[in-house]
């Protein structure tokens, strides 16, 4: 069993105990793995798909079960085998990889779904966090679940619910909206719908796009608090709390190196009610006492409307507000 010469280590001898031996007196693949230098054996996996939350950064995010389902199914699907066999390797877990991601999952579903149908046990993984949120899956638990197999979720990390957690802004409701579309008017379309959804926003961002999309959140979202949440859980951790305006002006100084999610705050309780007449009225009492910079800014955060849409507004109310504001419109 052992090389010549090859003293077997203390982990070889319990992972070759670990090796069950089926009624045909073959030898099954061990299922182990390791926590703290103790190797643990783990069971089969029952047959079916198992979706399999993953760390979104500290590898120690891993929870037992996870281990113990990783270690005993036939098969992992993930997206990047690279990323997922850091932490196979990380937990002695010695599980086949294959790839599953957007861009191969029209020829490798069925190829998952034909090894279900033979009784396998499959995991599948995102490179991080829980599958199927941003991440590919939907279309294979959909086949999978219509043609009878069972269908299993192990919960764990998720990037979502860990911004919320640390954002300091209300959680009671909340709308995960993804990645925003890459050009800007797209987005800006995207934001303004966004605007009146009565709930703290979850956005994904990306660091060569995080500096535009806070200017236009800023300005089609007002004074609202906001939350960049950088490299979560890893060792370059960094929250960022203030209004979008404040993120905004200092956009230009962020760190964009890493993963971001944006929590942004809902709008004013009220916002929504505010018809074209009131927002004329709360304009000129904002404009009989304020500049019309800071008559807009007052008036996006309590109507919840676009920055836009008051600014123009509020440039034409200035016209006949007196010479002082006719001078601010134009500064």
């Amino acid at each position: 069993m052992w090389r010549r010469g090859h003293l077997p280590s203390k982990l070889d001898i319990m992972r070759a105990k670990a090796a069950p031996i089926n009624t045909e007196g073959r030898t099954e693949p061990a299922r182990h793995f390791t926590v703290g230098g103790h190797v643990l054996a783990a069971t089969k996996a029952t047959a079916g798909l198992h979706l399999v939350a993953t760390p979104i950064g500290n590898l120690g995010d891993i929870t037992l079960r996870a281990l113990q389902t990783l270690a005993g199914v036939d098969l992992i699907a993930c997206e990047d085998t690279r990323i997922t066999r850091r932490l196979t390797e990380r937990y002695g877990i010695t599980a086949e990889l294959t790839p599953y991601h957007e861009h191969n999952a029209a020829t490798a579903r069925p190829k998952l779904l034909e090894q279900l149908a033979q009784g396998a046990s499959i995991a599948l993984v995102s490179d991080a966090g829980t599958p199927l949120i941003s991440d590919p899956g939907y279309k294979l638990v959909r086949e999978a679940c219509a043609t009878g197999h069972a269908v299993n979720a192990l919960p764990g990390p998720s990037s979502v619910l860990t911004a919320l957690s640390v954002a300091a802004l209300p959680t009671d409701r909340f709308f995960f909206e993804g990645f925003l579309p890459a050009k800007q008017a797209a987005r800006r379309a995207r934001l303004g719908e966004l605007a009146r959804i009565e709930a703290t926003l979850v956005l994904f961002e990306s660091g060569h796009r995080l500096q535009d999309t806070l200017r236009d959140l800023a300005e089609l979202m007002g004074a609202r608090e906001a939350a960049i949440c950088r490299e979560l859980t890893k060792l370059h951790e960094q929250i960022s709390r203030a209004t979008l305006f404040e993120l905004a002006a200092r956009a230009d100084a962020l760190e964009t190196r890493g993963e971001f999610v944006l929590v942004i705050g809902p709008p004013a309780r009220g916002a929504h009610v505010l018809t074209a007449d009131a927002l004329d009225d709360l304009l000129r009492e904002q404009l009989h006492h304020h500049s019309v910079k800071d008559a807009v800014a007052h008036a996006v955060e309590l109507s919840g409307r676009p920055r836009r849409e008051i600014y123009a507004r509020a440039l034409e109310l200035a016209k006949h507000a007196g010479p002082q504001h006719a001078k601010d419109a134009h500064e």
